[in-house]
């Protein structure tokens, strides 16, 4: 059994494939997803999580937000936001996630890809008023600022003879 205990609140929507059960082909789902059966084929749910269970033997390729894997997996894991392998877990297979957690115990043997999440980008607002024109380039002559009324009085000029007035 995994250390840290898997639970799914009660107000949760999932769906389950039992340990009695065995697929064969895709499964895509909106829903959360917990496999304790064998599937072989494809497993997509994009904004959700999908939980192998203790029980479940999955041959399959795994996309979603979410991993969790307690049981058997092979093939390949991609998760746009976690995947979790926990303590007596096994994964055979590439994992291109986010975010990684392995527990001590599981058995893993492929590669791990860690991608940034892209944060959406946000709806710029439209403009529809028209732009006012350039304003026209400044002039190519160049003049030297004034001489500053401070700087001027605070030396007297000296005098024809050199002494100060």
């Amino acid at each position: 059994m995994s250390s840290t205990p898997y639970r799914i609140s009660e107000s949760e929507s999932r769906n389950n494939i039992g340990k009695a059960v065995r697929i064969v082909g895709q499964i895509f789902t909106k829903e959360d997803l917990y496999v304790d059966g064998d599937v072989e084929g494809t497993i997509e749910s994009q904004e959700n999580r999908v939980t192998i269970g203790p029980n479940g033997r999955v041959q399959a390729g795994i996309r979603a937000r979410e991993v969790v894997i307690l049981g058997q997996v092979q093939g390949n894991v991609e998760a746009s936001d976690k995947v979790d392998i926990r303590k007596e877990a096994k994964l055979v297979g590439d994992i291109t996630t986010a975010r990684i957690s392995i527990e001590d115990g599981a058995v893993f043997k492929g590669s791990i890809d860690i991608k940034k999440n892209e944060p959406k980008p946000a709806a710029s607002p439209v403009v529809s008023a028209p732009q006012a024109p350039p304003a026209p380039a400044p002039s190519a002559t160049f003049s030297a600022p004034a001489a500053s009324a401070t700087s001027a009085s605070s030396t007297p000029p000296a005098s024809p003879g050199g002494q100060k007035r």
